[in-house]
């Protein structure tokens, strides 16, 4: 059907309607750097995570600042793209947080539980890593994970950067 130039403007209007509302009804996190994870601890199974992964410098130097929770099945994956010694501190970070360096193979390699809120202590990795994983602080030890356990995400085994 061809619309006359009279009849574009009614018709485009209301494709802008129809498009605001499907805007309005999908999630935002459709549009966020939003994933599933899952940990796989070899004591207690699997587990899984709504992560949101950050590979950005600006993004990297935000991460979980200023936030004043976190869901128990939530967390923030940083990607490195590349495996290298990475180090972090809680400047800013207002909840205790675990951080899990991860290779990337996704084999836990060191846990830090519990860093504390607002420490600017240096948290280092230890041995080159690809990704770190923050989760709520304490729950590393709760879902009894230890280095040589693994995490699956879709990032996990994609071509490293040079």
């Amino acid at each position: 059907m061809m619309l006359s130039a009279p009849g574009l403007a009614p018709a485009l209007r209301r494709a802008g309607a129809v498009l605001a509302v499907m805007l309005v009804a999908v999630p935002l996190a459709a549009w966020s750097d939003e994933a599933r994870l899952v940990l796989h601890s070899a004591t207690t199974g699997d587990h899984n995570f709504n992560v949101e992964v950050v590979d950005t410098p600006e993004g990297r130097a935000k991460g979980l600042m200023f936030r004043t929770e976190l869901a128990p099945d939530a967390g923030m994956l940083f990607d490195f793209k590349q495996q290298r010694e990475v180090a972090f501190w809680m400047q800013n970070t207002l909840i205790p947080l675990d951080m899990l360096f991860v290779g990337a193979d996704g084999v836990i390699k060191t846990i830090h539980v519990n860093a504390r809120p607002q420490d600017p202590t240096s948290i280092p990795s230890e041995v080159p890593v690809q990704f770190v994983l923050e989760i709520p602080g304490g729950r590393s030890v709760e879902l009894g994970l230890k280095p040589g356990d693994t995490m699956q995400h879709d990032r996990v085994g994609e071509p490293l950067a040079n």
